[in-house]
């Protein structure tokens, strides 16, 4: 069975790169400290003990199926679409998003347990993206980084916010089947 992800309008596709035009969604979201392989595993823990029952709905605790992808984005003002975001120090902050299934509105999804995990709703968004495969380390992020803003100053593209890491595979995948994107939103 396939894992459920997202839902969006592919706007434009040309070669790695696509503007998407995604669906209203709902998210569960952690904010993790360290660096960027420690918040990633401490948020995906976090929020997969959430969705495999660590909640309260209406029948108790529910399991919920896994999504795809898994985001990490880095908290900070200071922080630049360019900036080498997987190099950061220990305490760089990070929020850890795993998008609901769609089945779910926000009265009908479990509660969290969890304090430090926050229920939110996004509107329909636009984002520009880069496809690649691999680990995500600072040398490919730094190449793909630079590639995806060679691609939004080409198509006179205004972003908004910070970069988002999504990746879609199990840690047990081998790196050349891996499917990982760098996305920004835009106006």
């Amino acid at each position: 069975m396939a894992t459920e992800e997202p839902e969006f309008i592919l706007i434009l596709k040309n070669e790695n790169f696509e503007i998407r035009q995604y669906n209203s969604k709902i998210l569960a979201q952690v904010s993790v400290r360290g660096n960027f392989h420690e918040a990633s595993s401490e948020g995906f823990k976090e929020l997969a003990d959430y969705i495999f029952g660590n909640n309260l709905s209406l029948n108790g605790n529910t399991k919920m199926d896994m999504t795809a992808p898994v985001v990490l984005e880095p908290i900070s003002e200071l922080i630049e679409m360019t900036a080498p975001i997987l190099a950061e120090g220990k305490n760089k902050e990070w929020v850890v998003s795993f998008v609901m299934p769609k089945k779910y509105t926000l009265d009908t999804l479990p509660k969290p347990n969890n304090k430090n995990i926050r229920i939110s709703s996004l509107p329909p968004e636009k984002y520009a993206v880069i496809v690649f495969s691999g680990l995500v380390r600072e040398s490919n992020y730094d190449e793909q980084i630079n590639l995806l803003n060679g691609f939004i100053d080409n198509k006179n593209l205004v972003t908004v916010g910070k970069v988002q890491i999504a990746r879609y595979n199990p840690p047990w995948t081998l790196p050349f089947f891996r499917r990982n994107e760098l996305m920004i939103r835009i106006n």
